[in-house]
């Protein structure tokens, strides 16, 4: 215990986890609200964590410390780096994004989230992750669960970025090829840009 007095279960910072399968669009939707003007000039400070499969508490912390600050405490002892974000982030309403959260240990989380929950009142943390277990152990409100496109809007994509256009209209003779390429795909927004 880091003597923060708090357990996740009185959280006070809502985490909102982004759930969807690879290529499907959680990190382009975390980044859409992560750079709207609007978002940006309602927080204090923000911090864009990229987190993968490897998972360490302490690398996670000293990335918010040094968003929030532009300082990072030379030390790997847990509980100075919980009391100095629990110092940083008491006066700060904060938004934090975790992206691409795969590890699902609940121990770590807690040990990662106690200082989280000091931030000013109106912070937010946004969580994408590939993982249901994750977004069942993080998230304080429901999981925002991304869906594979329409094929109409596969369409539409794909003609965007194949042709600089909403649809195939002007160019019939591409619309098989375009069509075969939207079956391929299989809805995910990635595929279908790339």
């Amino acid at each position: 215990d880091s003597g923060l007095g708090k357990t996740t279960s009185d959280a006070e910072v809502p985490v909102i986890p982004i759930v969807g399968m690879g290529g499907i669009g959680k990190t382009t939707l975390a980044q859409l609200v992560y750079n709207d003007d609007k978002v940006a000039g309602f927080f204090d400070s923000k911090a864009w964590i990229y987190v993968s499969e490897d998972f360490d508490v302490i690398k996670v912390m000293k990335a918010v410390l040094q968003s929030v600050n532009g300082g990072v405490p030379d030390t790997n002892d847990l509980n100075l780096l919980h009391i100095k974000l629990k110092e940083e982030l008491s006066e700060k309403k904060i938004l934090l994004v975790l992206d691409d959260v795969w590890h699902d240990n609940y121990v770590d989380w807690t040990s990662l989230i106690r200082p989280l929950e000091f931030a000013k009142s109106g912070s937010k943390i946004i969580i994408t992750t590939r993982n249901q277990n994750v977004a069942k152990m993080t998230g304080t409100l429901p999981a925002y669960q991304l869906k594979e496109l329409a094929y109409d809007d596969c369409l539409s994509v794909l003609a965007r970025h194949a042709l600089g256009r909403e649809n195939f209209d002007g160019h019939t003779h591409l619309k098989d090829i375009g069509e075969e390429i939207v079956k391929k795909c299989k809805g995910l927004p990635l595929a279908l840009s790339t």
